[in-house]
């Protein structure tokens, strides 16, 4: 079967190619009855855009800036080391890749980044969310510069952002509660939250699911005051150890942020590494270790290297106003035990 080409379509519409080209490529200076034309005639005789030809007889390349918080969170600095990866790899597809830190639960340190860039010199920006004062007005304005928004790991729901790349926070926190429950059974008492910032919207979904169903399912155990650590390993040794001191009874631990190695030691300071029931987030080596001698009970994990790749892809397909595929975009929550860490 003959494929149909832009000459088909130019010779439809009774148009030049240069005229096809304008409106395949949204410039200006057509009039809308001739931009009609040319849609009926795409439509007509079924034209496919070939997008990567397209691209590479343009030679267009696609620049995009990660912001991402600095300091030592083990998740992010993964994230991190995939964004240097990828950018190595993506050149071959034509994709510039650069990675900007900026400070962690700094709104307008995140602001200042998102105002920084102009459509002149990226495709889209990748970010993780924070719902600060005014951040959805940043967004709005780089989104219209021109510029791709994609927010990472943490979302900002309503705002301007073209897409979201990361799990399903609530229904995370909903999974820990349902194995913490069950890790607990049958004895009854208390169970803590210990979360990096309630400014961050994927803490405050997890914290959500959490609690719905630790108030549905498991109505005898008592949920405690969270406990904001700001994802720092020193802050959250030293909240969990006043925890621990008040609440020595205390049964289960939900750690829905980022400081694994503060709970560890503050929990082998009390002894109580392995007879308090642990579920936190993400598969770093500090959790791998705390899952391999019994102090953590689960890890849920969400795949770096897909969410980098995936984020590239999104920002790609909207430059080239083309769809991507929801089911292959979509991050998963894995659970790991001690069990099937190597599997």
């Amino acid at each position: 079967m003959k494929r149909v080409t832009v000459h088909d379509v130019a010779a439809e519409a009774k148009v030049s190619l240069a005229t096809v080209d304008r409106v395949l490529n949204g410039r200006q200076g057509v009039k809308a009855t001739t931009i009609e034309k040319v849609t009926h005639a795409i439509e007509k005789i079924g034209f496919t855009r070939d997008t990567q030809a397209a691209n590479l007889a343009k030679r267009r390349v696609y620049r995009i800036c990660f912001l991402l918080p600095s300091g030592d969170n083990a998740f992010m600095q993964m994230l991190k080391q995939e964004a240097e990866s990828a950018a190595d790899i993506e050149v071959r597809n034509r994709t510039q890749i650069e990675i900007r830190e900026i400070p962690p639960f700094d709104g307008p340190a995140l602001i200042k980044a998102l105002d920084a860039i102009e459509a002149d010199q990226f495709t889209g920006v990748v970010f993780v969310a924070s719902d600060a004062p005014h951040v959805k007005q940043a967004i709005e304005r780089i989104a219209e510069r021109g510029v791709i928004p994609i927010t990472l790991v943490s979302d900002i729901p309503g705002s301007s952002r073209a897409h979201f790349v990361g799990i399903d926070n609530v229904a995370a926190g909903r999974t820990a509660a349902s194995l913490l429950g069950r890790f607990i059974r049958p004895q009854t008492g208390k169970v803590a939250v210990v979360a990096g910032s309630m400014l961050l919207r994927d803490h405050v979904d997890r914290r959500f699911g959490f609690e719905q169903v630790m108030r549905e399912e498991y109505p005898e155990l008592t949920l405690l005051p969270v406990l904001e650590a700001r994802d720092d390993n020193a802050t959250t040794e030293s909240l969990v150890n006043a925890l621990l001191t008040e609440h020595p009874d205390l049964l289960g631990i939900y750690n829905l942020g980022a400081a694994k190695r503060g709970l560890v030691a503050a929990l082998k300071q009390h002894q109580l590494a392995g007879k308090v029931r642990i579920v936190a987030h993400d598969l770093t080596d500090d959790a791998r270790e705390a899952l391999c001698d019994g102090t953590f009970d689960a890890i849920l994990n969400q795949d770096p290297p897909h969410q980098i790749r995936s984020a590239i892809r999104i920002i790609r397909a909207l430059a080239d106003g083309t769809s991507f595929l929801e089911s292959q975009e979509r991050i998963r929550i894995d659970i790991f035990l001690r069990d099937n860490l190597n599997t």
